[in-house]
């Protein structure tokens, strides 16, 4: 199911949300080679984190703990970066707009290092790169599901068809999908092979449900829940 807009306008420009989607997009092309293989793999192996040399369980050739903050802009391929992005779109604006824009960008950083923290916990001997944005994103839909569990989005289902589920139902059930994929990382040898780092999506959606309630400014939240619009000068001040 791919979330192509959601029924919740925005209430002011979403600058923060743009930002990290020109930066995400600029490492693509101007680091990562536009896709290019040997780009991509030096890339990963240098920028991406890999959490057996963050525990110093190994060694590794690339950043190390620096990492962890890099690798929340590298990708491994145009659908993994296209992905990302389209979900950071629907889901950003509407947080950006719930909290303004400096406790956004903030906010957005402390999910993606909550989510790294947690696949390191979750696989801590593991010697893979990891890369990309979701688990920061994870952390964006999880106070989507907190602040707007009831707004529809607009979800297409391939080839074809669209519906509208709301929030709630959309995202609690990838949430669970993340879950229930999690469960398979614990097999044995799990660490050594490559895949979809879930347990840092479970990790980024969780701290967005804790930090939500302290980063939200109650003022801009409880206008756009009720459909009040703010006026000129009061929007200018809460907005940052």
């Amino acid at each position: 199911m791919i979330p192509l807009r959601d029924e919740n306008p925005s209430e002011i420009t979403p600058y923060v949300t743009v930002f990290f989607v020109l930066v995400n997009v600029a490492s693509w092309i101007f680091i990562q080679g536009a896709g290019d293989p040997s780009a991509v793999i030096a890339s990963v192996d240098f920028f991406g984190f890999v959490p057996c040399a963050v525990t110093a369980r190994c060694e590794a050739n690339g950043l190390g703990v620096p990492a962890v903050l890099t690798s929340m802009f590298m990708h491994g391929d145009w659908g993994h970066l296209l992905g990302n992005m389209l979900f950071l779109w629907v889901f950003g604006n509407n947080i950006e707009d719930s909290m303004g824009h400096i406790r956004f960008f903030v906010f957005y950083l402390l999910c993606g290092f909550a989510a790294t923290a947690a696949h390191i916990l979750a696989m801590p001997g593991s010697v893979i790169p990891t890369v990309g944005a979701s688990g920061a994103i994870s952390g964006v839909m999880g106070a989507y599901i907190f602040l707007y569990p009831r707004v529809r989005v607009v979800t297409w289902l391939p080839p074809i068809f669209t519906i509208r589920p709301p929030a709630y139902l959309l995202l609690g059930y990838w949430f669970v999908l993340q879950l229930a994929a999690g469960a398979f990382t614990f097999a044995p040898g799990a660490e050594d092979q490559g895949g979809v780092a879930v347990w840092a999506h479970v990790g980024g959606f969780v701290a967005g449900l804790a930090l939500i309630p302290l980063f939200r400014k109650k003022r801009l939240s409880w206008a756009k829940g009720h459909g009040e619009k703010l006026g000129p000068e009061e929007a200018r001040r809460l907005e940052w």
